[in-house]
């Protein structure tokens, strides 16, 4: 299944490490410290240009992580990567 993360990006739910609030994780000096070397890194992808609500871990193809800044509230994540609303299902099969 997949998750609808804003604008046209669209991820698997299986590579999914982490949903986090960005207003209440970034308080801490270690969160921070992690975008910032994510952001060194490359490895951040801002999804819209709106107010960002969250980030999303994720692991990639070359075995690393990348860093989805989403302006969907964590809040809203859960629930659509929990009850598939808003991501998208394989069609069934016969």
């Amino acid at each position: 299944m997949y998750l609808h993360l804003g604008q046209d990006t669209v991820i698997t739910l299986e590579n999914i490490l982490g949903i986090f609030d960005l207003e209440t994780t970034t308080v801490s000096k270690a969160t921070r410290d992690y975008l910032s070397k994510a952001t060194k890194n490359h490895r951040v992808v801002t999804v819209s240009s709106e107010l960002p609500k969250s980030f999303v871990v994720c692991r990639n193809e070359a075995g690393g992580t990348t860093v989805y800044v989403s302006p969907i509230s964590p809040a809203t994540l859960l629930k659509r990567s929990r009850l598939g609303l808003g991501g998208f299902k394989a069609a069934p099969r016969d």
